[in-house]
């Protein structure tokens, strides 16, 4: 029996999470503002037009950044190699 002891409190902790989404999922009270005048305010607002809508966006710079380090290529012959690790004559 003592074994099972170390389930207590993941019992305790399921215990209270049911009774917390039993009172969380509870129906609500209706106390919201659901008038004619609240409609019209939310309506007024919606027509209002946005106050940067006449600005223009400044242009994004995109980086080229693809989180790949990438070494710049060396030109010409002085810095190649073969594939067999040899530098060509």
């Amino acid at each position: 029996m003592q074994i099972l002891v170390w389930l207590a409190p993941s019992g305790v902790v399921l215990v209270v999470m049911m009774a917390w989404a039993a009172w969380a999922g509870r129906p609500q009270r209706e106390e919201r503002d659901r008038s004619d005048a609240a409609y019209e305010r939310f309506a007024k607002a919606i027509a209002k037009e946005h106050p940067a809508a006449g600005r223009p966006r400044p242009a994004v710079v995109r980086d080229r950044s693809t989180g790949i380090a990438v070494r710049p290529s060396r030109s010409g012959a002085d810095g190649a190699v073969e594939r067999d690790g040899t530098r060509p004559a």
